[in-house]
């Protein structure tokens, strides 16, 4: 299934710091991760991490492989212009490097930037409401939500200040009638952020085929940030991160070459 050979994966291996392969190794995880959730989108939506240091270089998938299929050497690194640093025969998708680079560009903080395209995602940007406060995760979602409308394919830098713009300083972002976007200090907060956001989409496409909804009580929303670090005993998305790799060491092995 790998689509690099090991004497690739060796010479990849050699040209990058140990942080960067370390990095390299979790994006891969999040990929196949998605992809085992049933959150990926053929080939068509992205994750990026930011590399750390000045240059703002980061790591995005090669265009053309199927999430379930990358690996931490195939993962394509680009400068803030798109050109590759290490050179791969594979493309970037030029909308996903429009809306990757734009959030790295004015988010320092975020290290890690995942958009899916899921069913019950774009079925909830297409919905007027958005997202409603009808179950515990999206409490979690609505204390750091944005919405960002649609312009169409997301292939022209004109929209990037927009992007930047609706985003702000939240960690969630519902791309109107395109679908979801997280991110995270880590790629395993970003990853965390998503399984959220895509159960609360989940939760309320669900619900609202049944009866007369409940909603949650406004002032249930304050303090979430701290409610969170309770609930993950501080550690963020590391609560669960190790076992998340372990499962994928065990149903889709080979996202470390």
């Amino acid at each position: 299934m790998n689509a690099t050979t090991p004497a690739e994966n060796r010479a990849v291996r050699q040209l990058v710091s140990d942080e960067e392969w370390q990095l390299r190794t979790d994006l891969a995880a999040c990929y196949r991760l998605v992809a085992l959730y049933g959150w990926s989108d053929l080939v068509f939506t992205h994750i990026s991490a930011r590399i750390p240091g000045p240059e703002h270089h980061f790591l995005i998938n090669p265009y053309g492989m199927m999430f379930d299929e990358i690996t931490a050497s195939s993962l394509v690194k680009v400068d803030m212009d798109c050109n590759k640093l290490i050179d791969s025969p594979w493309p970037v998708n030029p909308a996903g490097f429009v809306i990757h680079s734009c959030i790295h560009a004015a988010r320092e903080d975020v290290q890690c930037v995942l958009h899916t395209h899921s069913r019950a995602g774009v079925a909830v940007s297409a919905q007027k409401c958005g997202v409603l406060p009808i179950s515990q995760q999206s409490t979690f979602v609505l204390s750091s939500l944005a919405y960002h409308d649609y312009e169409g394919v997301a292939v022209r830098d004109d929209e990037k200040p927009r992007l930047q713009q609706d985003l702000g300083h939240n960690n969630f972002l519902m791309l109107r009638n395109h679908g979801l976007l997280t991110v995270g200090r880590t790629v395993a907060d970003a990853f965390l952020n998503m399984y959220t956001f895509e159960n609360t989409c989940r939760i309320q496409i669900d619900a609202q085929a049944g009866g007369e909804l409940v909603t949650v009580n406004p002032r249930i929303l304050d303090g979430l940030s701290q409610v969170m670090k309770t609930v993950t005993t501080g550690l963020g998305a590391n609560i669960a991160w190790p076992a998340l790799l372990r499962r994928l060491d065990r149903e889709s092995p080979g996202y470390r070459d």
